[in-house]
């Protein structure tokens, strides 16, 4: 069976049992992929690189409220009247 693997680094569950935080520096700020039996089992995400998805996925959700939003009439105000 064919695997997509979409890390530039792997790494053997056994390794990382081995060597938890030098399997994590190998992928030098990059996700590790785990493999069990050659197959990904999961990701190891390094912290900042985490950070940064979930900043970046916050970005998307706000744009998408912004274009969604962007058809909606606009109401103009003063600020008294605020």
């Amino acid at each position: 069976m064919v695997s997509l693997v979409l890390a530039e680094t792997t790494a053997s569950v056994s390794e990382l049992k081995r060597n938890p935080m030098g399997t994590v520096a190998a992928g030098e700020g990059s996700p590790v992929a785990i493999l069990n039996r050659n197959e990904p089992a999961f990701y190891c995400v390094p912290a900042k690189a985490w950070e940064s998805l979930m900043e970046r996925l916050e970005d998307l959700e706000l744009n998408a409220l912004a274009d969604a939003r962007a058809n909606e009439p606009i109401v103009r105000v003063t600020l008294d009247e605020l």
